[in-house]
This record gives C-alpha cells, structure tokens and sequence, in this order.
C-alpha cells in the first residue's frame, strides 16, 4: 500500500498505518496517548481502525520528530497550532491551510524517498 493508495480507503488498519507511514506500531500507539490528535475508531474486537486524518497527522508528527528533530514536547507545541477537530466525529471540520500546505510537502518527499 503506497501513499497513493490513502485516498482510496476510508479507514486503515494499525498495520495498513505502519507501512504508509514507516513508523512502528508501537510508536503509533505511544503518539496516540500522547498527542491526542490520533484517536482510531475502535471495534468491538478491541482492533483500531485508522481514518484518513489519523494517518495524515501521523505523517505530520513523524516529519516533526524525524525530519525536523524536534522532542515530542517541541511536536506538541508545534501541532497545538493546529489542533482542528476531525471531520466524522461529530465535530465541524476546520481546514488549515498551512497545515494541508505543509503534509502535501511532508507526503511529496515521502513519494521521492
């Protein structure tokens, strides 16, 4: 599954997420209690399911953290600009474009790699 492929599924499993993103399992999970921008849709089996913004802020927090060598509080920092309820969850969705502006770029150099 390539970046490509994200438009075309509504929601992504753990695994799905690790190989879009590059980034462990464990370390998704760790970022979801910790950022609380991430929050997967659980099943009655207990087993997440991912949307489409979940992945794309994951995609945002690994470019802080690994592209951009920021702490986890220096992340939070960064992304408190940002915070925007997600759409589907019962909350009106807020368009950033700064924020879209800077995953474009994020996902762009993830399709160059």
């Amino acid at each position: 599954m390539g970046l490509e492929e994200i438009e075309e599924k509504d929601y992504f499993s753990i695994g799905d997420v690790k190989r879009i993103t590059g980034v462990p399992e464990y370390s998704i999970r760790y970022w979801e209690a910790e950022f609380g921008l991430i929050r997967p849709i659980r099943l009655e089996s207990g087993h997440r399911r991912y949307t489409k913004e979940d992945v794309y802020t994951i995609l945002k927090i690994k470019d802080l953290i690994y592209k951009h060598k920021l702490t986890l509080e220096g992340a939070k920092k960064q992304l408190s600009k940002y915070q925007f309820p997600a759409a589907g969850r019962g909350e009106k969705p807020r368009t950033d474009i700064k924020l879209l502006t800077e995953i474009k770029e994020t996902l762009e150099d993830l399709l160059k790699e």
